[in-house]
């Protein structure tokens, strides 16, 4: 369990570390599609480095007029 669990935290971490690379964190998340990305981004991990470039669209619902 303890291996799986540091195993867990290194992949994390690589995920942070490539979305910093791609400069993610350079303003503040405005909408949908860049805090998606972030997230898909972070849990891809190394496979980011591998070639793995996830994007996400959405779209978040629009109140009636």
């Amino acid at each position: 369990m303890r291996i799986a669990s540091i195993l867990l935290i290194l992949w994390l971490i690589a995920g942070v570390i490539a979305a910093g690379q791609r400069d993610y964190y350079a303003g503040p998340v405005e909408n949908c599609n860049q805090g998606a990305t972030i997230a898909v981004t972070i849990l891809a991990g190394p496979l980011n480095y591998l070639g793995m470039n996830p994007k996400i669209a959405c779209q978040t619902p629009q109140p009636s007029q």
